[in-house]
């Protein structure tokens, strides 16, 4: 089945420390030979087994189907990491919308550099304190862990937030640790 070999992809990706957004987009870069931000089916075909992930070529080609959610015949970045990233309980969910909310100073669905000044506090920073990086410079570091690898903007949306917890989740078996974590580390 389609799903079984998606499971066993994600397995092997989270094995390899693809936990994250960064870790997917990774796996998704060294598949993409072409460079075209986004995968044919013998990129894919070939990705799979370059992953130890072997599932023959008519399983390969009915899980291309189920992740190439548009119909175009190539998997986007998007689509790879829908299908990839953990399933999450609705509970960790809304713990990471919360996160976000309260990230999102101005409440316009994007976190700036604007959003983090006067909330986090980068003159702690070791390159900072060391006169290597103005306190812009920390706030783009910072913001650089949750912004997606194809769009790196400086602008963090909702979306990109929930792909690097996504991450994070798949990484805490129980959803009371990961509320109590996201909890401590945004002040909820």
């Amino acid at each position: 089945m389609a799903a079984d070999a998606v499971q066993e992809l994600r397995q092997q990706c989270l094995k390899r420390g693809a936990a994250g957004i960064k870790g997917l987009g990774r796996t998704f870069r060294i598949m993409d030979d072409d460079g075209s931000k986004s995968l044919n089916f013998q990129e894919f075909e070939k990705g799979l087994e370059n992953y130890g992930v072997s599932v023959g070529r008519d399983r390969a080609q009915r899980i291309f189907a189920m992740m190439d959610k548009d119909g175009s015949g190539t998997i986007n970045f998007d689509e790879f990491l829908e299908n990839l990233r953990p399933p999450m309980s609705s509970a960790r969910k809304q713990t990471i919308d919360q996160a976000f909310q309260k990230f999102d100073k101005t409440g316009d669905g994007v976190v700036t550099i604007e959003d983090l000044q006067g909330v986090y506090n980068g003159k702690h920073h070791p390159k900072y304190k060391s006169g290597e990086w103005t306190e812009e410079q920390v706030f783009r570091s910072f913001l650089e862990n949750f912004d997606s690898p194809y769009d790196k903007d400086g602008k963090v949306t909702l979306e990109e937030f929930v792909n690097y917890y996504s991450g994070v989740s798949a990484s805490v078996d129980s959803d009371e640790y990961f509320i109590t974590m996201m909890k401590n580390a945004w002040k909820l």
